[in-house]
């Protein structure tokens, strides 16, 4: 096992990495204020852990309260946090009952954004069960809904008080998930780790074979890399903007389609095609700069061509994005591939030219 710390002014906490943590619950106990927690999970997760992890914790005196929730990023909104509040209050939970997160990013943003809010602040774990909640969304304490207008955009910054990524979880995850996982990860390498970046061409076909030495390496990384910029800039006032690479037009994408249609890591990854393909239109990249980006990003199985909105769609869905800054949208690209630089708005020819691209297909139009 490999434990990571984050350490913020105000907290700090542990991210344990390695195999058959799920099954350590000494690891858990020492976080819960009281013998109560709450198992926040989904529809598919829940036949898979949630009787594992609720024996071991129960063996141990502490009482449980099951919370199984409908699958699907479509499913993160306030319809659903609500089922959260009302199996707490009817359970008669407490303040310091521990909220803990069984499930992927949705699972972990919702569970977070409902400790933040239930009784103005209650406890919360978060235990990832995919790849892209254990490289990403399970750590730094960001945690949101969606509205149709926009991606995370109702939440609060709200840290856990563990992070748990036990590997073997991964076995069970569907290769398209596998996939959306490796996108944050590349996201890593492109923004500040060329040597990691390189590593990551090396061994693309070692992680989507799920080898464990290599998955665990690629988690370690992106956690570490992750606990360092959010340990200088927890609310997001600079430096970890950055870690929104590929996401300006990854959110517009899922918005465009409407939740659920691609997964997020999809988004992200086609998103990122294009953040590089607007930084060789500044001339920061070189043409085989944009396709290294885009080979990296095929070869982990994801989509590289964005929809079809139509310019005028996509910065309506773009206007929405958590970075526009007094009307003006502010853009993750690459300076060079490893440097990732925040740069507010894009000439609009450049964006016209962007969005009519060889990097969008026509094929996918607007649903």
């Amino acid at each position: 096992m490999i434990t990571l710390d984050l350490t913020l002014p105000d907290t700090r906490y542990p991210i344990h990495i390695g195999h058959g943590l799920l099954d350590q619950v000494e690891l858990i106990l020492p976080h819960l204020p009281i013998p109560q927690v709450a198992i926040i999970t989904n529809e598919v997760v829940a036949p898979l852990y949630l009787q594992r992890l609720t024996q071991q914790l129960e063996q141990h005196g502490v009482r449980t309260i099951p919370v199984v929730l409908p699958d699907g990023e479509e499913h993160k909104n306030w319809q659903t946090l609500n089922l959260i509040f009302d199996a707490l209050l009817a359970a008669n939970a407490e303040r310091k009952t521990t909220l803990i997160a069984l499930g992927g990013g949705v699972i972990g943003d919702m569970t977070g954004f409902a400790a933040a809010c239930y009784q103005r602040g209650a406890p919360f774990i978060q235990i990832p069960t995919t790849l892209l909640a254990q490289v990403d969304s399970s750590v730094g304490g960001k945690t949101a809904i969606n509205h149709p207008l926009g991606k995370n955009m109702i939440g609060a910054f709200y840290q856990p008080r563990l992070v748990l990524a036990d590997m073997d979880l991964l076995a069970t995850l569907p290769e398209r998930e596998l996939s959306a996982g490796i996108a944050e990860i590349i996201k890593y390498g492109l923004l500040g780790d060329i040597d990691f970046l390189g590593w990551l061409e090396a061994n693309m076909d070692q992680l989507r074979a799920r080898d464990p030495a290599a998955l665990q390496y690629a988690v370690r990384r992106s956690c570490e890399m992750k606990a360092e910029i959010v340990g200088q800039d927890e609310k997001e006032q600079g430096v970890r903007a950055l870690l929104n690479l590929g996401h300006t037009f990854g959110h517009a994408i899922e918005a465009g389609l409407g939740y659920g249609q691609w997964l997020h890591g999809e988004a992200v990854g086609a998103g990122m095609v294009l953040a590089a393909a607007a930084s060789q239109a500044l001339g920061w990249l070189t043409e085989e700069d944009v396709a290294r980006v885009q080979a990296l990003i095929a070869a982990a199985g994801l989509p590289v061509r964005s929809p079809d909105f139509g310019a005028a769609e996509w910065l309506r869905h773009m206007g929405h994005d958590k970075k526009v800054e007094s009307g003006v949208i502010r853009f993750v690209l690459l300076k060079k591939l490893g440097q990732a630089v925040i740069q507010p708005g894009l000439p609009p020819p450049l964006l016209e030219s962007l969005f009519h691209s060889q990097h969008i297909d026509p094929t996918l139009a607007l649903q």
